[in-house]
């Protein structure tokens, strides 16, 4: 559906692009995680999708039309789902979506079906009538999609949609994500969390500093480098491990990326010798973190 081709931006004044060259495409029916570290570019990427920000670099497409054209033409085919709250706090939750609805220029019988279903959509029907600057940052969050999905929009952009909500409001959204695109939507989810994407997404692009560093289906960027032997373990140190493959620390958990001929079960041997006692230790395929640190020698966290 969407066609990013060598797209780049760059701020006024800026000393680098914020964007370079970054090639992505965006399907029907599917999630396109991107995920970054804060100021890695995917804010800048969404404003141009969503028209605040012109196309300075390359080309974007929507079903082979121009992204310019499209939004001349029908303005409401994309939704964005900001991160900052974007309704008026002094009005009810019906009000702001009566309100944002005839913005779309929906009018009538389409405009209240409109609004009773994403009410029910994001499960706000017991708020309607509650003043928007009242609500938990779970609700204000879930306000955010129904607006978002007023104008049945083919395209939809989530800007990191759950920061500040508690845990039942982060599976909520992130389970209403995943059914627009399992309903036929396209979707494409900004994040610097790394689980949300695992959780949701079809396909991940990794950005970095503007850059495009990795894409495609999360279960084959998953399987890349599969050998890796995680473990939480108080006194390890690197030295330990380097023996056995490519060693990263992330906190208090360290990875080992198993050479060919290593074995696990020879980790945990010279673990043992050591007097180390690990508190925690798995097996298999890499996490998104790692692929990160395989790709910039540093993780997510150091990034942000």
């Amino acid at each position: 559906m969407l066609v990013l081709d060598r797209l780049g931006f760059r701020y006024p004044a800026a000393t680098r692009r914020s964007l370079a060259g970054v090639s992505l495409d965006a399907q029907r029916g599917r999630v396109l995680g991107l995920l970054g570290p804060n100021g890695a570019g995917k804010t800048t990427l969404i404003s141009i999708l969503a028209g605040l920000l012109p196309v300075q670099e390359g080309r974007v497409e929507v079903d082979g039309v121009p992204l310019a054209a499209l939004r001349a033409e029908a303005p409401t085919r994309i939704a964005v789902a900001p991160q900052d709250y974007a309704f008026y706090p002094m009005l009810t939750v019906a009000e702001n979506l009566a309100c944002f609805a005839a913005a779309a220029r929906l009018t009538g019988a389409r405009r209240a079906a409109r609004v009773d279903a994403c009410l029910a959509t994001a499960q706000l029907q017991a708020f309607a009538d509650v003043r928007a600057e009242r609500l938990s940052g779970g609700l204000k969050r879930r306000l955010n999609l129904a607006i978002a999905l007023l104008a049945e929009p083919q395209l939809v952009l989530f800007d990191e949609p759950t920061v500040g909500v508690d845990p039942q409001s982060r599976a909520f959204v992130l389970d209403a994500i995943r059914a627009l695109a399992d309903g036929g939507m396209a979707v494409i989810y900004a994040s610097h969390y790394m689980e949300e994407i695992e959780a949701i997404a079809d396909r991940v692009a990794i950005l970095d500093q503007g850059r495009l560093l990795r894409e495609g289906p999360l279960a084959e960027l998953l399987s890349e480098g599969g050998r890796v032997l995680r473990l939480r373990a108080p006194g390890l140190h690197a030295d330990t491990l380097a023996r056995f493959g490519r060693v990263a620390r992330s906190g208090e958990e360290w990875s080992v990326q198993l050479d060919d001929a290593a074995r696990p079960a020879e980790v945990l041997a010279a673990l043992d010798a050591a007097g180390v006692r690990p508190q925690h230790i798995d097996f298999g395929r890499q996490n998104l973190e790692q692929l990160f640190m395989a790709l910039t020698h540093r993780s997510l966290r150091d990034a942000e």
